[in-house]
């Protein structure tokens, strides 16, 4: 995993949305819908299974928090909540973060499936 020193998530915390003394909420820079956040711990570290427990307490409870957020200002149907743990999985940037990805009706032709979309051909069942 990229040290600290180049990580977007390190070296610029803008844009906070919610926070709590562990992590933090931000919109994410490339949404997939609108609304679409991104929680994240202050501590620089690359994979989901090596954050704290206390880590994870404050990441649910920001996600907790920002879904009655947007509830309110977006008014969403529905959530996608998603966390890629390594490059085979998705993760491009190597400090743990937590999508909130609200839903609307008709934002995708087939939402079937959900989060199994990572594997297209596994989508539907």
């Amino acid at each position: 995993m990229e040290s600290s020193i180049a990580c977007p998530f390190c070296t610029n915390a803008g844009n906070i949305f919610l926070r709590n003394d562990l992590a933090y909420a931000r919109p994410d820079a490339y949404p997939v819908t609108p609304g679409h956040l991104l929680l994240i711990p202050f501590r620089h570290v690359g994979n989901y299974f090596d954050i704290t427990r206390d880590e994870r307490i404050a990441l649910f409870e920001l996600l907790d928090e920002a879904k009655a957020l947007l509830d309110q200002s977006h008014a969403p149907a529905g959530y996608n909540i998603g966390i890629n743990v390594g490059e085979v999985a998705g993760q491009t940037i190597a400090h743990v973060h937590m999508h909130l990805i609200p839903r609307y009706p008709g934002d995708a032709a087939n939402p079937r499936g959900g989060v199994r979309g990572v594997i297209p051909a596994k989508q539907t069942y």
